[in-house]
């Protein structure tokens, strides 16, 4: 069983759809009982970084979640992936959940259109990360963002080049996941990940 925490910040039913069409059980839940219940945990999300952290800490789910990244799999999805470093610099400096050194600020590619939004190659920087398993070496996936993670480069399984290279892909080597891309609306690709991380 997944757990998708509902916590207000959107794009939960496409993830939900994702893995009910792969045939994965799936809860949508803000209940920290079934969060810990569970076998593995995504944080989904759209949005701005410091409202989506001011709705985890209203659903008294902080601590949760940080508990639960140190014990089972967990995957930060677009916004969710954003939110599990230490800060995030939108609108202003925010805390953010510290799962992962590092922190997300602004797209800084003057010449290219920002929002980031289409498809792009994953570029492989870290062959061992789990849900890069069975992919190609050409495959592209779907992102919309503004904003992209500062982290060290051991933290980052895959990229893709956007006027710099994105963090797309990034895992601590334990339990923690996070893509900035959408796997949820990437097609096969997207799905293989899925998979692979329901799989782990």
């Amino acid at each position: 069983m997944i757990a998708i925490i509902d916590y207000g910040a959107g794009n939960i039913f496409s993830v939900k759809n994702a893995l009910d069409f792969l045939g994965v059980e799936s809860v949508l839940t803000k209940d920290k009982c079934e969060i810990e219940a569970a076998d593995a945990v995504i944080l989904p999300g759209v949005g701005a970084f410091p409202w989506a952290m001011g709705e985890l800490n209203k659903s008294g789910l902080v601590a949760t979640v940080k508990h639960e990244a140190e014990r089972k799999p967990f995957l930060g999805i677009c916004l969710g992936m954003q939110l599990i470093f230490e800060k995030g610099y939108e609108f202003s400096e925010c805390e953010g959940l510290g799962l992962i050194p590092g922190y997300v600020d602004k797209i800084d590619s003057p010449d290219l259109i920002i929002p980031h939004m289409g498809w792009n190659r994953l570029e492989v920087n870290n062959k061992d990360c789990p849900l890069l398993d069975g992919l190609t070496g050409e495959d592209y996936v779907y992102f919309v963002h503004s904003y992209k993670a500062f982290t060290d480069n051991k933290y980052i399984a895959s990229y893709v080049e956007y006027g710099s290279e994105v963090p797309a892909l990034v895992h601590d080597g334990k339990f923690v996941y996070g893509a900035q891309f959408h796997p949820e609306k990437s097609g096969k690709i997207g799905l293989k990940i899925l998979q692979n991380f329901a799989n782990l």
